[in-house]
């Protein structure tokens, strides 16, 4: 019984390895409409690579790097989950919260959003000056993080 289950165990951990595979690309096209449309919009940079992380088939999320250093993350949609940027550039405007873009500018004096995290619960901001801030999914302030 203990040879079925070990055999059982080897064949499901082979199995899982061989469907969760990294397809890396340079083609745009590889990504969703929505993914496309929003780097073009609100980035100057082009794509330098396209990381599309699939499990069992299936894509889980995109990892964009552009030319210029900045990493986008979309979902399998192409809805952004996280945006970083150089620490001498800022995230753009349009993919940062009012209440959050306010609150910067009213409470860090001088610094930039050079990173933006998004998630059922809120947002996480990062500043150019190190700072980490969570926001709740309407841009309210909730806490710095530590």
């Amino acid at each position: 019984m203990k040879k079925i289950l070990t055999l059982l165990a080897i064949f499901i951990a082979g199995f899982t390895m061989a469907n969760a595979s990294d397809t890396y690309t340079r083609d745009a096209s590889a990504l969703p409409a929505a993914a496309r449309t929003l780097i073009a919009n609100d980035f100057s940079a082009g794509i330098s690579i396209v990381k599309i992380d699939k499990t069992m088939g299936r894509v889980d999320d995109y990892e964009v790097v552009l030319t210029d250093g900045t990493e986008v993350k979309f979902d399998r949609n192409g809805n952004w989950e996280e945006v970083e940027v150089a620490a001498n550039k800022r995230v753009p405007e349009a993919l940062v919260p009012a209440g959050i873009r306010n609150y910067v500018s009213d409470n860090q004096h001088g610094t930039r959003i050079v990173g933006i995290e998004k998630s059922r619960k809120g947002y996480e901001v990062t500043l150019s000056n190190g700072v980490e801030i969570k926001f709740n999914r309407e841009g309210q302030f909730i806490r710095y993080d530590r």
